[in-house]
């Protein structure tokens, strides 16, 4: 059985990818944001009615980056990616991401009642918060919430349903119940709590060595694929 990882574990593992394996922080994110953009594509395939919109909500850590860089590969694959990024940051990595999705004519909403309005989305992505977010939600970032947890289009939740707790799952008063959920490495505990339709694991890029000093157990990936179900 593959290793279901806990907080703290999620954390020593990302610092080893960094400091002993050399990885940098856009490298994984692009290995991340492509793993979940593949996963999307797999669950919801193109449709001939060109209803192939697909809403892509991004916080303002690594989990929106990831975001970024999964839109950005949807727009590759055919889909029409819309952006709502309603946190920007100043950070470099982060400016970058988001002009390479301007360049390449994705477009971005701004008002949340616009995205209220909406009925077409194909999927919503759900990239707001990662494994290290800490309830409770940000005043900012509630009404995104409040529209996921009572929307009828299907969720896709990067890594983490966010406004869960990374090891106990969805917060008492309820939260977001996505359809399809990429867990990015390896799955964390909460997701042993998610009861939606399809389960994905991102990560062909996690060196043997790591895998056994975790005793991770992860999944053998098929022919090239860089996504495993669960």
């Amino acid at each position: 059985m593959v290793k279901y990882l806990n907080q703290s574990e999620a954390m020593n593992i990302d610092k080893d990818l960094f400091n002993t394996y050399k990885f940098s922080v856009d490298q994984l994110m692009e290995l991340a944001g492509q793993s979940c953009a593949i996963s999307i594509a797999k669950c919801y395939p193109l449709s001939m009615d060109d209803k192939n919109q697909i809403l892509v909500c991004c916080g303002p850590g690594n989990n929106g980056g990831d975001g970024l860089v999964c839109a950005r590969h949807l727009k590759l694959f055919g889909y029409s990616p819309v952006l709502y990024y309603p946190k920007r940051t100043n950070n470099i990595l982060y400016q970058n991401l988001f002009h390479q999705c301007q360049e390449n004519d994705i477009s971005v909403v701004e008002d949340i009642a616009e995205i209220q309005s909406q009925n077409d989305y194909k999927v919503v992505v759900d990239a707001l918060f990662g494994f290290s977010f800490k309830p409770p939600v940000r005043p900012d970032f509630v009404p995104i919430i409040n529209f996921l947890k009572s929307s009828n289009i299907p969720i896709c939740s990067i890594d983490i349903p966010s406004g869960w707790d990374v090891e106990h799952g969805m917060p008492e008063e309820g939260g977001i119940e996505p359809e399809l959920l990429v867990s990015l490495t390896a799955p964390k505990l909460c997701a042993h709590k998610f009861s939606g339709k399809y389960h994905f694991l991102g990560g062909r890029f996690v060196p043997e060595k790591l895998e056994k000093l975790y005793c991770l157990n992860l999944p053998k990936y098929a022919g090239t694929d860089l996504v495993v179900p669960l």
